[in-house]
């Protein structure tokens, strides 16, 4: 094989090969970051990583975003995804959030190992808080969004931590597709949140409206609707029909059906008996020289006025 086959092959064998290290981890809770860099690494999903790593993944033909993949051989091989969020650690050393050391079970200084991955672009992602409190939030799904720019990808099974209000959220990552593991960077992405196990959402009961009118006794009631109907002066339908044939039909009248809430209060009984309270309000029956007034009523019967008297003509 000649010189040129090799320099045309090597770009196929660059793009073959994967970063691979180990590292020993720490978690922000540590004490060797400031506190804005602990901040950072403990809000979000990503990591932060030596300067020997960055000239590592520059000679490499790798994508970008730099995405990663965490593993702990000592407990069976759990794993877990991964962004970068700086190359400013310690040689030898990677800081990642507390919720991932939990994950891995990692402890303090153990010895977890590390490859670059490419992930799916996410296209639905479910979660499962793990308390009934984030439900709480006025607004739970918008503020898992905007919690969600600090992260690069999912693992599915994971449980990640959220920060809102100086409170710290656990949200089981349930169901993610694609694939289990996906980068959520500038992507569109479908987000839907189940409830807590054994929570049960409050059933609204309806509300009971009070009656208008204040009833003492049942038979106060009844007493009430029969006063209401003696006194009616109109029912809309309330006749008979006739036919154009002269036939009669059975029909039935109609029932009058009243509504109590419509009724004024302090309504008084005219027919008062013997050991019965009656209120007397503004509903006095007319005087007999008012109906008399009432019944003398003719209308249009005045004299009309003009603004401009007519001319007499003399002759």
């Amino acid at each position: 094989m000649s010189f040129f086959n090799m320099d045309f092959l090597e770009p196929n064998l660059m793009a073959s090969r994967k970063f691979t290290q180990s590292y020993k981890c720490y978690s922000t809770t540590f004490g060797a970051l400031s506190d804005t860099k602990s901040e950072d690494v403990k809000k979000g999903g990503k990591i932060l990583m030596p300067p020997s790593a960055l000239d590592q993944l520059t000679r490499l033909n790798i994508t970008y975003p730099m995405m990663f993949k965490l593993t702990n051989k000592k407990k069976n091989n759990r794993a877990t995804h991964c962004g970068v969020l700086e190359f400013v650690a310690e040689e030898g050393v990677i800081y990642i959030p507390y919720w991932m050391m939990g994950n891995l079970l990692l402890d303090e200084g153990d010895t977890v190992y590390i490859e670059n991955v490419t992930l799916d672009v996410a296209s639905f992602v479910k979660f499962q808080p793990q308390t009934a409190s984030f439900l709480e939030i006025a607004n739970p799904k918008a503020v898992l969004e905007n919690a969600l720019r600090n992260f690069s990808c999912l693992t599915k099974g994971d449980v990640i931590a959220i920060y809102y209000n100086n409170l710290e959220y656990g949200l089981y990552v349930k169901e993610l597709k694609p694939a289990d593991a996906v980068n959520i960077t500038e992507c569109d992405l479908d987000l839907d949140i189940e409830p807590p196990i054994g929570h049960e959402a409050a059933k609204e009961q309806p509300k009971e409206e009070p009656e208008s009118m204040v009833v003492g006794t049942p038979n106060m009631k009844e007493d009430i609707e029969e006063y209401l109907k003696s006194n009616m002066s109109f029912s809309a339908f309330s006749g008979s029909g006739n036919r154009l044939d002269g036939k009669k039909k059975n029909t039935k009248q109609r029932k009058v059906e009243l509504d109590l809430k419509s009724v004024p209060r302090g309504v008084p009984n005219y027919k008062w008996q013997f050991g019965k309270v009656s209120f007397i309000r503004n509903n006095e029956p007319l005087n007999p020289n008012e109906e008399s007034d009432a019944s003398n009523f003719e209308a249009f019967s005045g004299e009309g006025q003009v603004l401009r008297k007519k001319k007499e003509f003399r002759r």
